[in-house]
């Protein structure tokens, strides 16, 4: 059963992006968060109060306005608007020329707020045309009707035309920017113990030994790190007393088959001969599980590398295997010489061979071959083949295969988890691949440097 594929949606994978966009989301919530709390708790309240305050002065202008002589009026307006100008142009730039077609939504509220404040202060039959413009500086002006006359007012110049302006986007930007450089440098140093925690993990699942993590940093990772060394000592203690338990009762069980067997050869010529060579075949088949036993404890005891040519191995396991009668079909192929512990990779080959002749049919063929950046060797045979299904399992130790032995004595289920941890301990993979009618073909891949 395989599990179903993970759905790729636009959520970020890594936990970096997820931060950094985390953040993001939260700089831009909060500077929306401070626009709303700006306008309603700073710039509403100065629209009404700078309405209320020109209001008044509309006010007083307009009592002005009605006890000077008619001559004077124009002149009295022209000399406060002036003046308003000169205070507007010292408080900053006017407004654009873009900006001044049409009213900022702030302008409007004020205009508005102003307006409403003076509608009781309107003649009866005035004119209802438009109560403001902008003046020849851009600047805002009401519109006062008194005596029939109309007299444009150019306003205070009491807040900017725009309620955000450039240097509110920049200092926005700018704090965002701030926000994910703080989150990236942050997660940065989060990412580093946890893709120590990684590698080591995957160098335990390859066999080898880990490295001890430093145990320092927050809290956290220290714990992590400290629950990660602890397991790996514990998995390595397993596998010791597994090792030297496997070890010790096949040590022990050699002393007895010795001497079964030599009983046999002493009482050979008292006993049946079909008898005896059942005997005797019985004592080889047990011989030969303890050596499986063996060779499986002695896989962690720390043999050195060395480089080694895989072609002059195989050679080795040919001519070895043609001293006991079996013709092993070579096709050795140009490979470069791969470090290698040499004992525990000679076993695993062994074990590949003596596979084929049980299970599988002649010929039984011993390849070698390279790749840019691996070397391998492989074991293939002729015989029935098996399932698919069942290549994963046979991996496991003390796993056999479904049908009987063709040749030879049946093993203890050892010899493919022999070769796949030998591989692992060498970096690489073991590769099983079999069809109906095609065979089993084992490949040792190597990685071409440590």
């Amino acid at each position: 059963m395989t599990a179903a594929a993970p759905v790729h949606s636009g959520w970020p994978r890594s936990l970096l992006g997820r931060n950094l966009l985390l953040i993001a989301a939260l700089v831009v919530l909060s500077q929306l968060c401070a626009v709303v709390l700006v306008r309603q708790m700073v710039l509403q309240p100065r629209v009404a109060q700078a309405a209320d305050g020109v209001a008044r002065n509309v006010v007083a202008l307009r009592a002005g306005l009605g006890v000077l002589p008619p001559a004077q009026r124009a002149a009295f307006v022209e000399a406060f608007n002036r003046q308003a100008s000169h205070a507007a142009m010292q408080a900053g730039e006017p407004p654009s020329p873009r900006q001044r077609a049409l009213l900022s939504p702030l302008e409007r509220r004020f205009v508005q707020a102003v307006v409403r404040r003076l509608e009781q202060q309107a003649e009866p039959g005035g004119d209802a045309g438009p109560r403001w413009r902008r003046d020849g500086a851009g600047l805002l002006a009401l519109r006062v009707a008194h005596g029939g006359t109309d007299y444009w007012l150019t306003l205070p110049h009491v807040f900017p035309a725009r309620e955000f302006t450039g240097a509110w986007l920049m200092a926005t930007v700018a704090g965002g920017l701030l926000a994910l450089l703080g989150a990236w440098w942050l997660q940065r140093h989060l990412n580093r113990p946890l893709a120590r925690v990684v590698a080591a993990a995957q160098q335990l699942s390859r066999g080898q030994p880990p490295k001890a993590l430093p145990e320092d940093g927050p809290q956290e990772i220290a714990t992590v790190a400290r629950s990660f060394n602890l397991m790996a000592r514990s998995l390595a203690e397993a596998d010791r007393e597994r090792a030297l338990m496997l070890a010790g009762v096949s040590h022990d069980l050699r002393t007895p088959l010795t001497k079964l067997r030599l009983g046999v050869e002493i009482a050979q010529a008292q006993v049946d001969a079909p008898l005896a060579a059942s005997m005797a075949r019985s004592i080889e088949e047990m011989d030969a599980i303890v050596g499986q036993f063996l060779d499986f404890a002695r896989l962690g005891d720390g043999e050195a590398a060395t480089a080694a040519s895989l072609d002059e191995l195989a050679q080795a396991v040919a001519e070895a295997q043609a001293d006991h009668g079996r013709a092993l079909q070579l096709e050795a192929g140009p490979t470069p010489t791969v470090p290698v512990h040499a004992q525990a990779l000679r076993r695993a080959v062994d074990n590949l061979v003596e596979n084929a002749w049980r299970h599988g049919a002649a010929p039984v063929v011993l390849r070698t071959g390279a790749s840019a950046q691996h070397a391998w060797i492989e074991v293939a045979d002729h015989g029935a083949g098996m399932a698919p299904d069942e290549l994963e399992r046979l991996r496991q130790p003390f796993a056999r295969g479904g049908g009987a032995a063709r040749s030879g004595t049946p093993g203890a289920g050892l010899g493919l988890a022999i070769a796949e941890r030998v591989a692992r301990a060498h970096g690489g993979t073991l590769e099983l691949h079999s069809a109906a009618g095609a065979g089993l073909r084992a490949r040792l891949v190597l990685p071409r440097s440590a």
